[in-house]
This record gives C-alpha cells, structure tokens and sequence, in this order.
C-alpha cells in the first residue's frame, strides 16, 4: 500500500493547541456590536424551558387516551419517512404510565427519540410496550418485510414492564424492537420478554443493529436475525438468545460465554475498557429540567444506576443556550464562548461555518436526532484539541452537497512544530507523578472528550460530499456509539448503473468514514459503511475498538474504481496504519455487497501491521451476495465469494495465538 493512499503519518496531540483555541475564541467574542445587540442573552424558565414544537412532553396528569392518540398520530407519520426533514423529541415526566388493565403501546418512528425525564431509570415507568416492527415494502405491504433500513431512533431513561395484552397472536409475544444502525436503548430497566427482531411478519425478516448500553433486563433477549450488535455495561438476567455473525459484549453481567467461537458467535470482555454513559436530562424534585453528566470509567461493568444516581455531575438547565433551527452559528458561538452549553432541540440546521467548542467540559446535547447540515463545504463542529471533558451526543451531520473536508474534527489538523514538541516534552513529563498532579491536561484520560450517539450521513435525502467525515486527531477520545453513513439508497433520483449506483458513486462523494490521528481513542460501538477508499484508518497508538462493522461500497461501476495505487484490489475496510505499535480491536466485521459490478475483488477485509502489541480477536468477513474479499487479514483467512452468500469466514486470533 502506497503512502499516497492513506495518511500513514501520526502526530502527538497531547496539549492544547493554544493559538488556535485563542483565535476561536477571538473570533467567537468580537462579533459585531450589532449581532450582540440583536441577540440578547436568553432567558430560560428552568421548570418551563421552551424547547420549541417537536419536542412533547407527558406527564402522569396527561390522560392516556391523549397520550396514546398523540403517539399513534406521530408513529403514522414518521414509520416510512426515511428521507424526512422532520426531527421529534417525546419525553415522559416522573411517574405512571398505563396499567395492567390498560397498558400503553405504541410504535417509534424515523428520528424520534422517546425517554424518560427521572434521574433514575425506574422514576419513569410504563406499563405497555414500546415497539419498532419490520416495514414490509412490497405487494400491498404484505411482503418482503424486514428492519434492515429501520433507522434513527432512541429509547432511553424508563423502566418498561412489557405488556402486550390485546394485541393478538404472535404479537403479543413480545418487545419488538427490530433495528438497524443509529438505533440505541439507553439507561432502560426492562421487565418482560424482548425481541430485537420482529418474526411476526412474512420474509426475511433480517435486522442489521444495533446497540444496548446502561440496561437491565430480566428475561432474556431474543437476538433473533440480528447481523452484529454490541451490548455494553448492562444485566441480562435472562441471558441471550442466539447470534447471527457478530454479537459483542461489553462489561455485561450475564453475558453468555466466547468459548464456543464461532459456532455461537459471540465475544465477551468482562469489563469494557473505557467508557462513559451519554448524558441525560431529568427533572429534579423541584421541578427544574436538568442535564446529568455521567463521569467516565475504566474497567467498568454493569449499570451506572445500579447503586444510586450514576456518577457524574449535574448541569442547570439555565446553563445551556438552547438553540432552534434558524439560530446563527455565530450567535451559537457566542454563547458557547461566554460559557453555556448547548441544547439542540429537534430540527434541521443550516451551517455555513463551524460551531466551534473551545472550552473543557462543555456539553453539546442533541434533543430528538437533530441535524446539522454542511453548507458550503463547511466542518460543521469542531472541537478544539484537548480539551478534556467535552461531550457531544444525540447529534447527526449531514455532509451538504459541496464538498466539505469534515464534517465533525476533534482537534485541528496541523499545528505548528513548536506546539508538537511541547506535546512531546509534556507526555514525558506527565509519567511523573508529581508533575502530573500539578498540569490537569496529564489526567486528561481520565476525562476524555466523548461522541455518544452521534451519526453521519453522506447522501439519500440530498446529495452529499465530504474527504473524511469524523476525523480525531486529540489523544484520549472515547466514541461510544456512531453510524458513519455513506447512503447505498436514497431520493436523489440516479438511475444510472444498478439502482442507480453508478450515478451514485460519482455525486456522494465520500472518501473516507473515520482517521484516528490521536493516541489512546477507545470506540465502542464503531459502525462505518460505504466510503469509496478506506472506511477506517487508524494512525494513533494504543487504540481499542470494541465491535466494528462494515459494508464496502456496494456501488463502484468497475474493479479500476476500486483499487489502490499500488494496485491492491480495493480497499480493506479497516486499516491501521503502518508503524503504528499497539493497537485492539474486539469483534468486527467487514462485509461485501458489489451490487452494481459483482465481478469487482477486494483482497483482504482489514490490514494492520505485524507487531506485536496490534492483536485483533474475533474478526470475520460475510458475502451479502455480490463481489469477492480474497482474505480476512493480511492474507490469512479463506475467500468469500458470492457461492459463500452469509456464511462468514472467521478469524479468532491475528496473529494466531
């Protein structure tokens, strides 16, 4: 591999880079006099905040018949509005929701978030069931039924006692919660049967999820069809049903054991490495809205809320700028300069130029999926380098259709020389423990900047282009939970080449999913499809990912699209980068599709160096029925040609131990 097709050089990030912090921050603060005058500072009635028309808030006096007519109305609205502009947020206030006699049931939607607003998991119950089923997308909607484009969805911060009385046969033998990618069930106490497929319906059926983290159920899981999916830092006191080609666990008590690999495919850490739960908003006995901020933990398992109030800190609603579709980004980077928070309530934004985060511990909290949009080429957020503290979650981008060089950056992409060898000189100086306690950015591990449930988008609804869209390039960043989507469908109208792919391949413009450039950057949760060179290419030392997933590109129109410089076919879709000494990676998958040309080749699914300190456990690749990847790794592990359709070639070890 030429070092023209890949980033191959690595830089230190593990100070601020200060000039660039202060210029944003200059910038930010000396906005006209006029922009200032016209945005005066907002006030926010914290037991009333005006969080705008798409969020819906109930509480235990709202009558059910309401509650459950409002419901229905928005899931009929949103079950096939795949491509929508529309964003909703529906959020339940401590107390009690339906009954044995007269449970509450109804369906979740495309980019709809519901959760509850206690501190706890159990402050919000609800006594119904609380559902996602296939879409069946042919014959009158009586056939080919499945959830492999069941997108963009949330459920969190309530305890569910599943009850699905009147509904009739087989749908009332479960929580069907049948799932694909940006799909998370978050801080959720679930007593009762739960199935993350739906096997009501006619074929196939197939689900391609999906992600369960800081949850507690006590039957156990049905994983039925589901493809991967990655469940950490939770209970199953049931257990787990069954696994198709990749099922990772993550500092799960009750997670079923690895030992059987890969008859039963599963892979189990019994402690996640790194992780922090996403932050949450409650309401408080006094009535006022607030947002908890879990803190980060190392060797972690079970749930945060097991014990008491999860550890973290709480943030005043009052303490955030809460921002609307229509808001000026430079009236968001005020805010965010002079010291608030930002809440996103559910909508589309328009970004020309960056929102700009520059200070420690701030929080960008996203209500109902929000977008940003990438106009103009613009990097819709950026993060200034090592800062630490900072959490962003619940956010999508958009890339926009004029090429954009990122859509969200951790940290800039260069700095001067003078700044690299003070990073050096400090990540020195930090091994000394006296030293260390005097410069907080040597603990800056201990608090890292995190991504939670935030996804990508590149193509389907509009046209998009982007080079790289999430690129890191701080030390100690956690990602927990992101869909990076180059689309293989949408509206934009192609129709040259299979399903258009052709037409595809050359409008969406994606040339890679994710660089890592920092050292020590945990994922957990790490799905990237689609991109037309490299999906993931990981420059930083001492990198961990807990469950990758993949798909290759399903639309170059020939095998010269889809091969490298140095005449590699295709483009693995993992790579860590040569030089790079140490490196995890736990459960992942790379699968091939070649619609549009099945005759095209890849030669080998992920490539890393040969060190010792790079291991990769549980790695495989599928054929979803088109194309060919000739190896695994480097070489090792048979080929998987269309004749092998959905029987996955696995590795356990690399390198064999």
């Amino acid at each position: 591999m030429s070092s023209t097709d890949t980033p191959r050089h690595r830089r230190r990030r593990s100070a601020p880079a200060i000039a660039a912090a202060t210029a944003v921050l200059i910038a930010a603060t000396t906005l006209t006099a006029g922009a200032a005058q016209a945005a005066p500072r907002q006030t926010i009635d914290p037991k009333n905040p005006d969080f705008g028309p798409n969020v819906t808030i109930f509480t235990p006096k709202t009558p059910q018949a309401e509650i459950q007519a409002k419901m229905d109305a928005l899931h009929d609205k949103q079950v096939d509005a795949e491509t929508s502009s529309d964003r909703y947020g529906v959020y339940f206030a401590p107390g009690e929701y339906g009954s044995d006699a007269d449970p509450l049931q109804f369906g979740v939607g495309y980019f709809t978030e519901v959760a509850g607003l206690g501190e706890s998991p159990d402050d919000v119950t609800v006594d119904g069931a609380i559902e996602v089923r296939n879409r069946c997308l042919e014959n009158g909607g009586t056939s080919n039924c499945l959830a492999l484009v069941n997108f963009w969805r949330t459920l969190a911060n309530l305890k569910l006692d599943v009850n699905t009385a009147g509904q009739g046969g087989c749908e009332a033998t479960a929580n069907f919660w049948a799932v694909s990618q940006a799909v998370s069930m978050r801080r959720l106490d679930v007593q009762g049967p739960v199935s993350l497929m739906d096997y009501c319906t006619a074929g196939p059926q197939y689900a391609s999820g999906g992600y369960i983290a800081d949850s507690r159920f006590d039957t156990q899981v049905v994983s039925g069809s589901q493809q991967q999916w990655l469940t950490r830092n939770s209970v199953l006191g049931g257990g787990w049903s069954n696994g198709v080609w990749n099922q990772v666990f993550s500092g799960v008590v009750g997670a079923p054991s690895e030992a059987s690999f890969p008859t039963e495919p599963y892979t189990t850490l019994d402690k996640t490495p790194v992780s922090r739960e996403k932050p949450y908003l409650f309401v408080a006995d006094d009535g006022t809205y607030n947002v908890r901020v879990p803190a980060a933990q190392k060797s972690s398992s079970g749930v945060s809320w097991a014990d008491g109030t999860t550890p973290g800190r709480t943030v005043p609603i009052k303490d955030f700028y809460i921002a609307k579709p229509g808001d000026s980004v430079a009236r968001i980077n005020l805010e965010l300069a002079s010291g608030k928070n930002l809440l996103l309530t559910p909508g589309m934004y328009d970004v020309a130029s960056s929102i700009n985060v520059v200070r420690p511990d701030t929080v960008v909290l996203g209500m109902g999926h929000a977008t940003l949009t990438a106009v103009n080429g613009a990097t819709p957020l950026t993060i200034a380098d090592s800062i630490s503290g900072v959490v962003v979650a619940g956010v999508s981008i958009d890339a926009g259709p004029t090429k954009s060089k990122t859509l969200l950056r951790v940290g800039p992409t260069s700095k001067p020389a003078l700044i690299t060898k003070i990073d050096a000189l400090r990540d020195r100086l930090c091994v000394n423990q006296r030293y260390a306690k005097i410069d907080p950015r040597c603990t800056t591990g201990s608090n890292p900047v995190t991504l939670s449930d935030v996804y990508f988008r590149v193509g389907g609804a509009h046209v998009g282009k982007v080079d790289t869209a999430l690129e890191i390039n701080s030390d100690d960043v956690l990602i927990d939970h992101t869909w990076v989507w180059r689309a293989d469908h949408g509206v934009e109208g192609f129709t040259n080449g299979v399903n258009g792919d052709t037409d595809r391949w050359r409008t969406n413009t994606g040339t890679n999913g994710v660089i890592v450039n920092g050292d020590r950057v945990t994922a957990t949760g790490l799905f990237v499809e689609h991109f037309q060179q490299h999906n993931t290419i990981w420059n930083g030392e001492d990198g961990t990912v807990v469950l990758y997933q993949n798909e290759l590109p399903y639309d170059p129109p020939t095998q010269a699209d889809w091969t490298q410089k140095d005449g590699t076919l295709g483009y693995e879709g993992y790579t860590v980068s040569d030089g790079v000494q140490r490196h995890h990676l736990y459960g992942a998958g790379v699968y091939v599709f070649n619609q549009n040309n099945p005759s095209i080749v890849t030669e080998n699914g992920f490539s890393v160096p040969d060190a010792p300190g790079v291991q990769l456990h549980h790695i495989m690749t599928v054929n979803l029925s088109a194309g060919t990847i000739n190896h695994v790794v480097n070489g090792v592990g048979d080929a998987v040609p269309p004749s092998t359709s959905g029987v996955p070639e696995y590795v356990t070890d690399y390198p064999a131990k």
